[in-house]
């Protein structure tokens, strides 16, 4: 297996990044908003901006790995920009790794003990992922990147709370954490992958619904490789797209039916090339040997 140094090294960092989110007791350490009267504001169970304070408070961590192994940080200008953060090799500007920031929540075990979690999109199937040769709403071509990363946190959610409480600042011990058993994970996108969309008719890759398969990386992509990730998204269609492209529905919706459909043809893979005939040699085609005259 190819040694992935980017990866080990902001491994070496997690420790910092759970003391910076959680308390030993494995509350969350941020509590809420503050204004300049001294009240807190509890922060909301929204996953948008869960994910954005945590970002936040990982970034300082993010950047000292960064000057540490000689990186560069490009963050994002946009919200819908990827990636989040792009670190390019101070040494060596062909060295460039996407880093992701994302957020789940656990949901509970299944009949066969497995922690679920809610999920999670990781980016787009159209637009800079299928044109990958310039930026379509991303900082860099995506073929600039040697690697695609996702930096993950799952917790539990604390139900319960009300957030419409206001709190003086002399509270603070007493505020309730809304987040709680928070957890780090760091893979390549391709690794935890689902093989369905994120959210509704949206054009997003979809995570994995298992904990497991995060912490691990052993999506359903993981032992097919990159090339069939990279093969099954670029190709795949929602219904709206397959009826724009002629087509009544989708030729395959998951893996399975993916199989099945590059199965259809692929005899002519054990055909020498020899044997094979073709009459667009040159690439020019006289148009009146097709006129009815």
């Amino acid at each position: 297996m190819q040694r992935d140094d980017f990866r080990e090294g902001l491994l070496q960092y997690f420790d910092e990044l759970e003391q910076r989110v959680s308390t030993q007791d494995g509350e969350w350490t941020v509590k809420g908003f503050i204004d300049v009267y001294q009240r807190i504001y509890i922060i909301s169970l929204d996953t948008k901006v869960l994910s954005k304070v945590l970002e936040l408070l990982m970034f300082p961590v993010i950047g000292r790995f960064a000057d540490e192994q000689g990186y560069e940080i490009v963050l994002a200008q946009a919200q819908n920009q990827y990636p989040d953060m792009s670190l390019i090799s101070k040494t060596d500007e062909s060295i460039c790794y996407a880093l992701d920031v994302k957020t789940t929540y656990r949901t509970g075990q299944d009949r066969e003990g497995h922690m679920r979690i809610s999920g999670m999109t990781l980016g787009t199937f159209g637009g800079y992922f299928r044109t990958r040769d310039r930026p379509v709403s991303s900082t860099f071509p995506y073929n600039r990147y040697m690697r695609h990363y996702v930096l993950g946190v799952i917790y539990d959610r604390v139900n319960g709370i009300d957030e419409r409480q206001v709190y003086d600042i002399g509270d603070l011990a007493d505020i309730p954490s809304v987040a709680r058993n928070f957890q780090f994970f760091l893979q390549e996108k391709y690794r935890i992958a689902s093989d369905g969309p994120g959210s509704g008719n949206t054009k997003n890759i979809g995570s994995t619904k298992y904990q497991d398969r995060l912490i691990n990386g052993n999506g359903v992509f993981a032992k097919l490789g990159i090339e069939v990730f990279d093969d099954f998204w670029m190709n795949y269609r929602t219904k709206a797209m397959a009826r724009e492209d002629g087509f009544e529905e989708p030729p395959y919706t998951n893996l399975k039916s993916y199989q099945a459909y590059k199965k259809q043809g692929a005899v002519i893979l054990d055909i020498p090339e020899d044997d094979i005939e073709t009459e667009t040699d040159d690439g020019f085609h006289d148009e009146s040997e097709y006129l009815d005259i």
